[in-house]
């Protein structure tokens, strides 16, 4: 399928899957817009697809940490009138810290942001015939909400507070549109990243080859996210690997962990961040 006349703004684009993701758009004949916080990184990835493809691609400076940036960028992309958006940056074991949001970095990377800009421009795509694409995870599994602690602040363990985070994108996301017109959840399984080489430097240097046999390459995991591209998810729903969620082509499926009450009280609590945020 073809993207000829349109416009996909990803972030993360000079990441592992999300420059693979570029490569694919830019084949496909898209206009990108790379939204990223690394310009030396994304211009010069820009350059190359415009050389290698004959498409046009822009640079976008974001720190999804930075919220008074998001909300700069969340109107520029709307006066863009932007296509598709692609929420593929993400953070998982980094050093940790309150942003100026009050929230933890790592749950403002993976939720607050992102839910801001599909929030922010769900109207606009829709309008437009295109999508919002989120990037899921497995991770999403690991944990459950807790209302005394909605950040996972107090909690160590990266594989839990990043679930945390990615639950809370997710489920929020199918609230604000659960025919799936406008929304796509995709998630790449396990693949060689950034974020898989948060392990310390000893272990990562035994494991990175074995993972480069087991698991599926970048190439081929970022295929779900693409298929999101063309094909939305309804509530529950979401495209990954067929097989175990890890490996093999893209298939939807659906997911049962998250019980109706947990899901109602994310998208609620989705909704209030939204509108502390927007002012």
């Amino acid at each position: 399928m073809r993207l000829d006349g349109k416009i996909v703004a990803i972030s993360g684009a000079t990441g592992g899957i999300g420059r693979e993701l570029c490569e694919y758009f830019a084949k496909m004949g898209a206009t990108l817009l790379l939204v990223d916080r690394n310009p030396e990184r994304s211009l010069s990835l820009a350059r190359e697809l415009e050389a290698k493809h004959g498409i046009s691609a822009e640079h976008i400076t974001l720190d999804l940490e930075d919220i008074a940036r998001v909300r700069e960028v969340a109107d520029e992309l709307a006066e863009r009138e932007i296509d598709y958006l692609v929420l593929n940056a993400g953070a998982y074991s980094i050093p940790r810290h309150k942003c100026s949001t009050g929230y933890d970095n790592v749950f403002q990377i993976n939720f607050v942001s992102p839910y801001f800009l599909a929030r922010k421009l769900l109207p606009t795509v829709r309008e437009r015939g295109g999508r919002v694409v989120a990037v899921g995870s497995i991770a999403h599994r690991y944990s459950h909400i807790d209302r005394a602690d909605v950040d996972f602040s107090t909690r160590k363990k990266a594989s839990l507070v990043y679930g945390n985070a990615k639950r809370h994108l997710m489920f929020a996301l199918y609230a604000l549109d659960p025919t799936g017109e406008g929304i796509a959840i995709a998630h790449p399984g396990i693949t060689q990243t950034n974020i898989t080489a948060h392990y310390p430097k000893l272990v990562y240097a035994i494991i990175k080859y074995p993972m480069k046999v087991i698991f599926m390459r970048p190439r081929k995991a970022c295929l779900p996210i693409i298929c999101g591209l063309f094909e939305g998810c309804r509530e529950n729903e979401w495209i990954g690997p067929r097989i175990f969620d890890v490996w093999g082509r893209p298939k939807k499926s659906i997911l049962k962990g998250c019980p109706p009450d947990e899901a109602a009280e994310i998208a609620k609590r989705a909704e209030k961040i939204y509108k502390e945020l927007d002012c």
